[in-house]
């Protein structure tokens, strides 16, 4: 494919060969950050065909944004992951690559004009494909432990004011008990039980194992990210009954 007209009327075009058919409509939108030194080195790895990776839109830090796979194709940028069950997340997803070094190589805030760029592409997305808010995704939702992006500086409360995503105000910090490794009660079964509910991929056995302990993080990382430690206290576990309970209050009867 030489080139196409692009979904997004403010993105430029660079093709990547990294795609392939659908196999059904896209209702997700996973966010990642590229995890590279520079935005040039992450667009060309994209855009590489021996990389086997792709994404349909990255956005740069002055706010530019590329799109490199047409929404109607399935981009290559989720890998292994899972949301309410479903694993080819690549199939139902459209995926957005943000510019930024991540965790590993000096992980920083995200300028203003890039999420600007973002939210106004996120706003395109929804608009053209109907995607619910809660919708709206971290790669470390959907790819627990194996990817921790695009991190608990990424301002999703930046996106909710604008329209974009679904959140609730986090509950405090306060000293108390907390479910953590090791544990293994009722109180443990129906925290498993509320995340799987909101869509994370975790095994309701009241037992708190290390995956438990994981997507405990990711949870944080997204909803609650003044702490990331993996353990449920009293802010988590209320965040996540908030954000459940907001759910239900705009589902239809």
């Amino acid at each position: 494919m030489s080139g196409f007209p692009p979904d997004e009327p403010s993105a430029e075009v660079r093709v990547s060969p990294n795609f392939g058919p659908r196999r059904e409509k896209p209702d997700m939108i996973v966010l990642h950050y590229t995890g590279m030194e520079t935005g040039a080195g992450a667009e060309a790895w994209l855009c590489d065909p021996a990389s086997e990776v792709s994404s349909h839109y990255l956005v740069h830090e002055d706010g530019r944004i590329v799109q490199m796979v047409r929404e109607s194709d399935r981009a290559w940028h989720a890998g292994k992951s899972s949301w309410f069950g479903r694993s080819d997340i690549n199939s139902c997803s459209l995926g957005i690559e943000i510019v930024n070094p991540g965790h590993s190589l000096g992980y920083r805030n995200f300028p203003k004009p890039q999420i600007d760029a973002v939210i106004g592409l996120c706003k395109g997305i929804v608009q053209r494909h109907t995607i619910p808010a809660q919708r709206v995704l971290a790669h470390s939702d959907v790819a627990p432990g194996r990817k921790i992006d695009p991190g608990e500086k990424f301002p999703w409360k930046a996106l909710f004011e604008a329209g974009v995503g679904h959140l609730v105000e986090a509950a405090p910090l306060r000293r108390g008990a907390v479910l953590k490794a090791g544990d293994a009660n009722a109180e443990v079964e129906m925290l498993q039980s509320m995340l799987a509910l909101y869509g994370y991929g975790v095994e309701i056995s009241g037992n708190f194992d290390r995956h438990t302990e994981i997507v405990v993080e990711a949870f944080q990382r997204h909803f609650r990210q003044r702490k990331v430690d993996g353990m449920a206290d009293g802010s988590t576990i209320r965040t996540l009954e908030r954000l459940l309970a907001s759910v239900r209050a705009v589902s239809p009867k």
